[in-house]
C-alpha cells in the first residue's frame, strides 16, 4: 500500500486491523470480540476492554456481507466520507472500511471505484475508505514529486488551483477526477504518436508498417535466388 506520509497514524493502524477476533487479554471470556477501535491508544478492543478506554475516542466497527463497516454518521465526524458510496442495513447508512474482492465484473452505465475498478452508482468515486485514501496518497506523493522543481514562493497573481495543497482528508469533489482524466488523455495522446511515427505511407495512399533499420538494410540487399530445375521424373 502507499506509504501513508500525510495520512493520521491512527486512519492507517484502522485500515490495517483485522476485526472481530477473540481478544487475547480476554480469551476465556464470553462476547470477546475486538470490535472497537480506540483513536488515542490505536488499538483494537473488545467489550472487556472498555472500561479501561472510557476517556478515549472509542469508534465501533460493524459487520455487514461479512466486511468491516462504519456507520456513516460516525466515520463523517473523523474524515470527509464524500464520493464514498454507503449502503443501507438495519435502518442505518454503512460504509465499507476496505475494497471487497471482486468476483465477477458487470457491464454497468454507472461509475466504477477509482481504484478496484467495483461497480458504482453515481456520483460515488469509491467503493470503501480505504480506496480514497489509496488514490489520495497517490495524489499526493505525485504533487509532492512535482513541486521539486517548482519555485517556492508565488506571487498572489501567479497562484492556481494547482500549487494550493489539497488537505490530506478531506478530497475535492472534481478536481482529483479531472487530474485523472487528463493524464489518461495525455497517456493516449503519446500513444497515438508513438503509432503514428511507426508507420509510413505508400506512394498510392495505403499505409506500411516501419521496418527498423536492420530489417529494412537485409531486404534492400536480398537478391534473387538461382532457379532450380525440377527433377524430371
Amino acid at each position: 500500500m502507499v506509504p501513508f506520509d500525510t495520512i493520521p497514524q491512527w486512519l492507517e493502524v484502522l485500515l490495517g486491523e483485522k476485526f472481530f477476533n477473540s481478544c487475547l487479554f480476554h480469551e476465556y471470556e464470553k462476547k470477546n470480540e475486538e470490535n472497537t477501535f480506540c483513536l488515542d491508544c490505536c488499538i483494537c478492543l473488545c467489550t472487556h476492554c472498555l472500561p479501561s478506554h472510557e476517556s478515549h475516542r472509542l469508534l465501533q466497527i460493524r459487520r455487514y456481507v461479512y466486511q468491516d463497516v462504519l456507520r456513516l454518521k460516525d466515520a463523517e465526524k473523523l474524515i470527509d466520507c464524500s464520493l464514498v458510496q454507503s449502503y443501507t442495513t438495519n435502518s442505518a447508512k454503512v460504509v465499507f472500511l476496505n475494497q471487497r474482492p471482486i468476483t465477477r465484473h458487470f457491464k454497468t452505465s454507472g461509475n466504477f471505484c477509482n481504484i478496484c475498478d467495483r461497480s458504482l452508482q453515481e456520483p460515488y468515486l469509491f467503493c470503501s475508505i480505504s480506496c480514497k485514501v489509496h488514490y489520495m496518497a497517490c495524489n499526493l506523493n505525485k504533487q509532492h514529486l512535482s513541486n521539486h522543481d517548482a519555485p517556492l514562493h508565488l506571487e498572489d497573481d501567479q497562484m492556481t488551483q494547482d500549487s494550493v495543497p489539497k488537505l490530506p482528508i478531506s478530497l475535492g469533489t472534481s478536481s482529483g477526477s479531472r487530474s485523472s482524466e487528463a493524464t489518461k488523455s495525455e497517456a493516449t495522446t503519446e500513444s497515438v504518436k508513438r503509432k503514428r511515427s511507426d508507420t509510413l505511407v505508400s506512394p498510392n495512399g495505403h499505409r506500411l508498417t516501419s521496418l527498423c533499420s536492420s530489417e529494412m538494410t537485409f531486404a534492400m540487399n536480398r537478391r534473387k535466388g538461382v532457379p532450380h530445375r525440377s527433377p524430371l521424373c
